[in-house]
């Protein structure tokens, strides 16, 4: 069962998600017309304490791009939408597909000292998954608080013995929203709303983030920035992007984690310092965003809000392309005013419907000046946008109805110039790695791709 698989799991899921309510986005209209911001927006310091307004002007000026976003009105914007603060002092590292990161991810949890808080959709009962597994147990083992949250769908086809393992072993487990009604927790069995964060934060001085699920499916690298003759797809891993955060912002993550696991009435979290004095490790402002099923809708506030102010760029890569009509209207409107809006899709996939319920919004993007872009033999799975240079965004969140209404989310806003190039440079690598979709070659394309995208898209709100 692939990944996109479980993010829906079994048709008799499907049924039960048809039967219920549908939600719905809120209508935002031009939000910089709606919002009432501070005249300087809140930026706290690594010991908690709120940044004063001459020093925050100061701050975000360094990180002012004459050319695009004003991002001093931007942050407070955005703090308006989302109720979030923005946190200084950290260090970013962009960490690309799954060896890289599952290296990372896992001399982390070697150098464990406190404890270990993970957060995963997907934690498959492979190769991949039982190296974090024994990692986990070898932690817990060596008096290391280890605590996992997964979800019941994602997790939908692993044995339960690959999680009561870990559990014999010590290590606190919690399905989310558990499939079965007869674990029902509270009083409604809500089957759609999903957990589809990653996250793992390590004795709350680092927390990792993105796309990248526990899986076999980044055993191998998609070869992104390789210069090397590109071999067959078979031979190839998923492309995806994670950040690694040192700093304040850490607390952010842990917070949310911990909020998260007492929603699912779970049994208590073991004691540990959640919570540990954070000096600064480095100079990038960064904004913790989640989202989850009823609440205040902060990821995709903060997604058209960006996209609303761009003055110069939008480029964005999606694994899961199934915007709802207020974010093509948005990503049109940029293209319009003369905003490059560019947008990274998957040229294979590994949800066939998804696939073609995204096509079929292809006509009115091309229409309006959007470019779009397939990348090729690799899987996409990353989620990413970077505007103007200079607000970056990592996550688990895909621009879809399925992420901004009935999943738990989490995306990394990232403020500043330096940053921004690196998410440029990591964009300009996934163009070389893909073939535009002209509208004239779009026109051509088959008959039978249409009525493909006429009944996906029928079905798209479930998606």
């Amino acid at each position: 069962m692939n990944i996109r698989l479980k993010r829906h799991a079994l048709p008799a899921l499907s049924l039960c998600w048809i039967m219920s309510a549908c939600a719905t986005l809120p209508e935002l209209g031009r939000l910089s017309d709606t919002l009432e911001p501070r005249a300087v927006p809140v930026v706290t310091r690594a010991d908690g304490t709120v940044l004063p307004r001459r020093s925050t002007r100061e701050l975000l000026a360094k990180r002012w791009s004459k050319s695009g976003l004003d991002l001093k009105t931007q942050a407070a914007l955005e703090e308006a939408a989302t109720g979030v603060p923005l946190i200084a002092g950290n260090k970013v590292t962009l960490l690309f597909d799954g060896p890289h990161t599952m290296g990372e991810m896992l001399k982390a949890i070697a150098a464990a000292k406190n404890h270990i808080n993970l957060e995963t959709y997907i934690f498959d009962q492979d190769v991949l998954g039982m190296k974090f597994a024994d990692a986990l147990i070898e932690r817990q083992r060596a008096g290391v608080a280890v605590s996992v949250l997964y979800d019941s769908v994602g997790t939908l086809g692993v044995p339960q013995e690959f999680f009561e393992r870990m559990r014999a072993a010590g290590i606190r487990l919690v399905a989310f929203n558990p499939v079965n009604p007869a674990r029902l927790r509270g009083d409604a069995w809500i089957i759609n709303n999903r957990d589809h964060r990653k996250v793992l934060i390590v004795d709350g001085k680092a927390a990792f983030t993105g796309g990248i699920n526990i899986s076999d499916t980044y055993a191998k690298s998609s070869l992104f920035r390789s210069k090397t003759k590109r071999p067959e797809q078979s031979q190839l891993g998923w492309r995806d992007t994670h950040v690694k955060i040192e700093g304040p912002a850490v607390a952010a993550f842990n917070w949310l984690f911990i909020r998260t696991w007492a929603g699912q009435d779970a049994a208590d979290l073991p004691e540990a310092q959640f919570f540990p004095p954070l000096g600064e490790m480095g100079d990038k402002l960064v904004r913790v965003i989640g989202s989850e099923p009823g609440g205040g809708f902060e990821i995709f506030k903060a997604y058209i809000l960006a996209i609303q102010e761009a003055r110069r760029s939008i480029h964005i890569t999606s694994a899961y392309f199934v915007p709802d009509p207020q974010t093509v209207d948005a990503l049109c409107g940029a293209a319009r005013r003369g905003v490059d809006v560019k947008i990274v899709l998957p040229g294979v996939s590994d949800s066939g419907l998804v696939f073609h319920a995204g096509h079929a919004l292809y006509d009115q993007l091309l229409g309006c000046g959007t470019r779009i872009y397939h990348l090729k033999l690799a899987v996409l799975h990353a989620k990413t946008a970077v505007i103007d240079g200079v607000w970056s965004t990592i996550g688990s969140t895909n621009i879809d109805r399925r992420s901004f209404l009935h999943n738990s989310e989490l995306n990394v806003v990232v403020l500043g110039e330096s940053f921004g190039r690196e998410m440029e440079d990591a964009f300009l690598e996934d163009l070389r790695g893909s073939v535009e979709i002209t509208p004239q070659q779009w026109r051509r394309r088959p008959i039978a791709d249409r009525v493909k995208e006429w009944a996906a898209r029928m079905v798209g709100y479930w998606l």
